[in-house]
């Protein structure tokens, strides 16, 4: 018995109706695949190399400050982990302010991070999450070593230095106890006052790291060593 023109039509209409459903149900499956891979893969993604410096211990350090808080002159470094220039500050100029001040109870240095300001700027939340990490290293006593792997590790061969595993496994790399240092990071505990530093820093007209005020004077940039000595000097001679 042949079929009706009206009953080929509705099968026609139906086979459509399967292809377009099952069209629908590709394209979700796919789509849920994407999302799964997007949120998985940076877990599983290799971490690269990790460089761990040589220790180099402050004298009275305490969390992200380190000398006398009753020294004479006061330096309050505003800075970036992600900012190449602060590496070089670090690496090039600290450790000479550190023994012939610091050391001797002339200077009292405080590191803040401009890394919430920043990261608003470049859209990046490295910087502002590097920051957090350091002050939860710094929790246990480990911020300066913290900061110097940090530094170490910058490295613009990889796309994402500072990805939440990077940082997770500088901290390993330090022997903080990791329980409280993931716990830290997760809780946001120090978000506020990464905040907190590049308001303080803008207000004071901070545009750029590293920025540095001794005392009250004003120092943009990874200057030399002697830059900071003749500020220094100034200052102890008031």
């Amino acid at each position: 018995m042949s079929k009706s023109k009206r009953q080929v039509l509705k099968e026609k209409r139906q086979k459509q109706q399967k292809r377009r459903q099952m069209i629908t149900i590709g394209i979700i499956i796919l789509g849920a695949g994407l999302v799964a891979s997007a949120m998985i893969y940076p877990q599983i993604k290799p971490i690269g190399e990790v460089v761990v410096p040589e220790a180099n211990p402050r004298p009275m350090a305490e969390a992200n400050t380190m000398g006398d808080p009753n020294a004479p002159v006061t330096i309050i470094e505003y800075s970036d982990f992600k900012c190449h220039y602060c590496g070089r500050f670090s690496d090039e100029t600290e450790d000479l302010i550190v023994k012939n001040y610091v050391e001797t109870g002339k200077v009292y240095f405080i590191y803040r991070s401009m890394g919430n300001f920043l990261s608003s700027r470049s859209g990046s939340p490295e910087s502002e999450n590097s920051a957090a990490a350091a002050y939860c290293a710094g929790d246990q006593g480990l911020f300066w070593e913290y900061h110097d792997t940090l530094f170490a590790n910058l490295n613009d061969e990889i796309s994402d230095p500072f990805a939440p595993r990077r940082l997770e496994a500088f901290a390993e790399a330090i022997n903080l106890d990791m329980d409280s240092f993931n716990a830290c990071v997760e809780s946001g505990k120090y978000t506020a006052q990464v905040a907190q530093d590049g308001i303080d820093g803008t207000a004071g007209g901070v545009t750029g790291t590293p920025a540095f005020f001794v005392n009250d004077q004003f120092i943009s940039g990874a200057q030399p060593y002697e830059v900071f000595r003749d500020a220094i000097e100034a200052e102890l001679a008031k």
